[in-house]
């Protein structure tokens, strides 16, 4: 019997050592940082209550039942054969890019990143000692992205440029990357001698009509010339687990990266983390699939309402994640003052789009995984505040 899912059901998050909830005043509805007001799947949830009951939480040995649930996962809803001697365990995904940008970079070099980008890219990057070359995606006039091909091997032919940070789907501008535009970005990779780190933690958020390809699947050149970057925290709201996985093919890649996670000794994986992933990858499909369609819903309200009701603000086809980048330039307000006209005056939390860098001006980010209800809120409080505006 397939399991229902609630999910306009709430819980109150604050005072839970809640970032999303217990970081703005109480008066303030929280749509930002990339996590679900959802409660998480009912087999995770027995399965750590059951874990805990054990009462004892001592050093983990490692359970390849974590490797092939990673497997099983990536075979089921992509159609990637992945070994399990591929996967390796990381706390988290902006950790495995560390690791890969330590293991395949040099102190100097550069980083190519499609902005805008989510904005730890940002951080990483340089705290490293690397060089962020950004490669600006096109806004087109229906609201959609394209890649900036010219632009893209200009700076992937600079012998200074060794890495492609990709975010596939993007985040912020919600962007499925198409199969021929995987291949073409592989083959350029190749060519000029650039590898490939895949951050694919939005993976499971797509929309009816697109489809993820991993990018290691493309095909055994790509596959040899990459790290693909997976987490379930996302789908199913467990960050707060610190647990996620690298997926490198090549031999040599993985024994280089593992290399690197042995000198920063970043192997202690975490009890229920390892117990939640599992869970989550062999009994929770289910899940997926009713997010999805929940998810589908609401950003069709929000399509709809904005349209009707704030048409200042324009919102893209979204082909992927949660995440809605919003344009906001017809409110011609300077982008200093956006993020502040939200939080104060419709009590509404985004993330604002200045910190994505190049291309992030005049934009918001929206969090539209939480019940409608709660959406429906947040967006009527928006229309209020942007009506206030005109008088």
């Amino acid at each position: 019997m397939t399991l229902v899912h609630d999910f306009d059901s709430t819980l109150n998050r604050k005072n839970t050592q809640c970032k999303k909830w217990d970081t703005y005043g109480d008066d303030v509805i929280p749509m930002w940082i990339a996590d679900t007001d959802f409660k998480c799947p009912e087999p995770i949830v027995k399965a750590i209550q059951k874990r805990a009951e054990h009462a004892i939480f001592g050093y983990p040995c490692i359970d390849k039942g974590y490797e092939e649930a990673v497997c099983g996962w990536q075979k089921r809803r992509f159609g990637w054969e992945v070994k399990p001697s591929w996967v390796e365990y990381t706390p988290a995904v902006v950790p495995a890019i560390v690791y890969a940008m330590r293991a395949f970079t040099n102190p100097g070099d550069n980083v190519l990143v499609q902005m805008p980008a989510y904005h730890p890219f940002h951080q990483v990057i340089p705290h490293n000692g690397r060089y962020i070359a950004p490669n600006l995606l096109l806004h087109n006039e229906d609201g959609s992205w394209s890649i900036d091909w010219e632009d893209m091997e200009k700076k992937l032919s600079d012998p200074r440029t060794t890495m492609f940070l990709l975010c596939s789907p993007h985040n912020p501008t919600g962007k499925c990357f198409t199969r021929e535009e995987l291949e073409k970005i592989s083959e350029l990779c190749i060519k000029h001698n650039v590898f490939v780190v895949s951050d694919e933690i939005h993976s499971d958020i797509i929309y009816k009509g697109f489809k993820h390809i991993p990018f290691g699947s493309i095909s055994e050149a790509a596959a040899n010339n990459c790290v693909v970057c997976v987490n379930p925290s996302k789908t199913f709201n467990i960050a707060g687990f610190r647990t996620g996985a690298a997926i490198i093919p090549n031999s040599n890649k993985h024994n280089r990266f593992y290399s690197e996670m042995e000198n920063l000794k970043a192997f202690g994986r975490n009890i229920f983390g390892t117990l939640a992933v599992q869970t989550a990858y062999t009994k929770c499909d289910y899940y997926a699939d009713q997010l999805m369609e929940y998810l589908q819903g609401n950003l069709d309200y929000t399509h709809k309402f904005l349209q009707e009701n704030i048409p200042q603000i324009k919102l893209g086809p979204i082909q992927a994640t949660y995440l809605l980048w919003l344009d906001c330039k017809g409110l011609n307000m300077e982008h200093s003052k956006m993020m502040k006209f939200f939080l104060e005056k419709a009590k509404v939390a985004m993330n604002d789009g200045y910190t994505f860098g190049p291309g992030g001006d005049g934009f918001m980010r929206l969090n539209i995984a939480c019940p409608r209800a709660q959406l429906v809120e947040a967006l009527e409080r928006m229309a209020k505040a942007v009506k206030e505006l005109s008088k």
